[in-house]
């Protein structure tokens, strides 16, 4: 059996201010304050002699390739992404960085938030751009119905609410 995995689709380059800013963050806190402080202890631990058996030595080893590896993937990334700063024209309608709500056929209430693939969070209702489910609600608008192809099966919704101003405004 061999190891090839054909390559994944590349992920939408957009995201938002508050995403942008996110990001510049994390590259900032990991290069200024995180690295240095685990190259400090790497260093450290490399003083206490045998490094073969010094689990202290490999955890450092381990998280500092950790941290290099983020730091690369940021810095590469985010000259690469384009900023979604204007709202759009339309603004009944669901494009980037909408804030929405849907109703399955059950009668339970989903708020949804559509947003680039780096600043995804399930637990903030943040989905991503490239999701089965934005692109099904992409330019729907209130009392809209929609057919989405979710892993479970297909799934019937329509739009209860539209925003942009944040949830609920």
């Amino acid at each position: 059996m061999s190891r090839w995995r054909p390559p994944q689709a590349a992920s939408t380059a957009i995201i938002t201010v508050e995403g942008q800013a996110r990001l510049k963050a994390e590259l900032d806190e990991l290069w200024r304050v995180r690295r240095p402080e685990v190259v400090k202890a790497l260093a450290a631990a490399a003083a206490e002699g045998d490094r073969s058996e010094n689990a202290e030595y490999t955890y450092r080893k381990k998280q500092l390739g950790e941290i290099d590896r983020r730091v690369r993937y940021l810095s590469k990334r985010l000259p690469e992404l384009k900023v979604a700063e204007a709202k759009p024209t339309d603004r009944g309608a669901i494009f980037f960085g909408a804030w929405f709500a849907i109703e399955d056929d059950d009668g339970r209430t989903q708020r949804l938030r559509i947003v680039g693939p780096d600043e995804t969070d399930a637990t903030l209702g943040w989905i991503s751009i490239d999701s089965p489910l934005a692109r099904a609600v992409l330019k729907k608008r209130v009392d809209d119905e929609f057919e989405a192809p979710l892993p479970s099966g297909s799934k019937h919704f329509v739009v209860v609410e539209v925003s942009y101003d944040g949830p609920g405004n």
